[in-house]
């Protein structure tokens, strides 16, 4: 299986899986490191699952991580977010805006009591709101903290050609092939107006922005190589802006 997010790697080591004794004092190198893959549920059209975002988040947070360093300690992830735009659709779950960035803040305080910094890698676009005023709000309390996205250029907006792609190459087991229909392929600024008065169902009722009939697993390959290649980049610099946001 070609993976990420099914195979396990030498590194990063899960902390799910470690004990309070292992990460007391037991590394030379000082205190972990923590990199937090932050989701959603909810509705990815007809084909894709309701943990799309969750999975993309993971699987990128999990192979930066191990080239990153052994420093880093991958979260469980964070699967809820704030999908509000995404409400009416089966199985969409948000928590909305406030909800997150309360959890997001408290995650950070208590993380930073042991770990050396924090970093959250965001698979949902709903999120950023929440990230950066949790992560804005940690940082002016002293803690080391920032986010990053899993983007890259040239994506399309929801469950279209981009994360039918990704999930080709990552999850092709959990894409239902038959079923992929194409969307709405307006660009998303045109769509923006209509979306903020009634979410993505008044633009879509399928629930996709873009065209998923011309996904492959080899654009998928590449398009994940990028998203990884990026959040390396990023989180070896640590250079983030005035909102924590890693550049």
């Amino acid at each position: 299986m070609n993976s990420a997010y099914h195979r396990p790697v030498a590194f990063p080591t899960d902390l799910g899986t470690v004990t309070s004794n292992r990460l007391r004092g037991a590394s030379p190198a000082g205190p972990p490191a923590l990199i937090v893959p932050l989701g959603s549920t909810e509705q990815h059209g007809p084909h894709l699952p309701l943990d799309t975002d969750t999975r993309i988040a993971v699987a990128v947070a999990r192979a930066a991580a191990g080239r990153i360093g052994p420093a880093w300690l991958l979260a469980p992830p964070l699967s809820y977010g704030a999908s509000g735009e995404h409400e009416g659709f089966p199985g969409t779950v948000s928590i909305g805006t406030e909800a997150l960035r309360l959890v997001l803040t408290e995650f950070g305080r208590s993380a930073c009591g042991w770990a050396s910094r924090v970093v959250f890698v965001n698979g949902h676009g709903g999120n950023v709101d929440a990230l950066t005023g949790a992560v804005t709000l940690l940082r002016s309390e002293g803690r080391d903290v920032a986010w990053t996205s899993c983007t890259v250029r040239g994506a399309d907006a929801h469950a279209g050609h981009t994360e039918t792609s990704v999930l080709l190459h990552i999850s092709p087991e959990n894409v239902r092939i038959e079923e992929r229909v194409p969307g709405n392929r307006a660009p998303l600024s045109e769509l923006m107006p209509a979306m903020r008065r009634g979410g993505v169902a008044a633009v879509s009722e399928i629930g996709v922005l873009g065209d998923p009939t011309t996904a492959t697993e080899r654009d998928g390959g590449e398009l994940f190589t990028a998203m990884v290649d990026g959040c390396v980049h990023r989180v070896s610099a640590w250079s983030p802006d005035a909102h924590g946001m890693l550049r």
